[in-house]
């Protein structure tokens, strides 16, 4: 199999190419208006591409993608239930937790993955690789903090239960910067030791919102590298005892 990436250099979301043999047949991944080399490839390998699909809703990973299908001839796109409610008549099919699209040589399985939003979806391709989109990148997780988001207990268990399920060897595609491996982020991913009880939270004091009005005492239980060269924060707050994954750039550490 052929796993082609590319990334949009403002926001650093992938979309992907999976053709199951040079010439052969395939599919498309996101939309984030960097998707020129992975069609050109397409086009001049003489590779038939019979799907587009999406990961979730997020503007970063759909944008662009009715033109993207019809550069194909309008082949359908297809995306989680709810992702279909919000983009809107874009998307023409669905494909919900447990199904599985066979086209040429490839499988590509659906899997849940709630929490960083509602319809967000992984995708197993034949086996070795999965596309995990925002539920979990190279040494960091998806945030919960957002609108839309279902939050860290779902976070938690879409990735424990379901990416750190698969095999070790399986490579990770993320939705943002480089690819991984489940057992790369096994071992070393703060949030996964974390949650595995090998490391210990912290006690750290701190303040959590947007701006000056709008903070609330929190406790910073994990400050970790984030995908795009910040931070990403754990945090605990004070008035609900509510856990949940925001960017550094929302914490103020005291």
């Amino acid at each position: 199999m052929i796993l082609q990436r590319v990334e949009q250099s403002e926001w650093l979301s992938n979309a992907y190419l999976a053709v199951d043999e040079v010439g052969g047949t395939g599919v498309l991944i996101d939309s984030n208006l960097a998707t020129d080399p992975l069609c050109e490839r397409a086009e001049r390998e003489g590779t038939t591409i019979t799907h587009v699909l999406l990961t979730h809703h997020h503007h970063d990973h759909v944008v662009g993608v009715e033109k993207l299908a019809e550069r194909f001839g309008g082949v359908p796109i297809l995306a989680h239930p709810q992702c279909k409610e919000l983009v809107g008549d874009a998307v023409t099919g669905t494909i919900d937790h447990g199904d599985v699209l066979e086209t040429g040589g490839l499988r590509i399985e659906a899997i849940h993955t709630p929490g960083h939003c509602g319809d967000h979806l992984a995708l197993r391709i034949n086996d070795d690789d999965c596309l995990t989109a925002d539920v979990i990148f190279k040494g960091t997780v998806g945030g919960t903090g957002a609108p839309g988001a279902t939050g860290l207990a779902d976070l938690k268990a879409s990735i424990m239960d379901r990416v750190m399920g698969l095999p070790n060897d399986v490579r990770l595609h993320p939705g943002h910067r480089e690819p991984t491996t489940v057992i790369d982020e096994w071992e070393n991913n703060p949030f996964i030791r974390l949650w595995r009880g090998l490391d210990e939270p912290s006690e750290e004091r701190c303040t959590v919102g947007p701006d000056d009005e709008n903070r609330r005492d929190a406790t910073l239980l994990l400050w970790a590298p984030d995908y795009d060269g910040g931070n990403k924060a754990l945090v605990r707050f004070d008035d609900d005892g509510v856990e949940t994954i925001t960017g550094g750039s929302q914490v103020r550490r005291t």
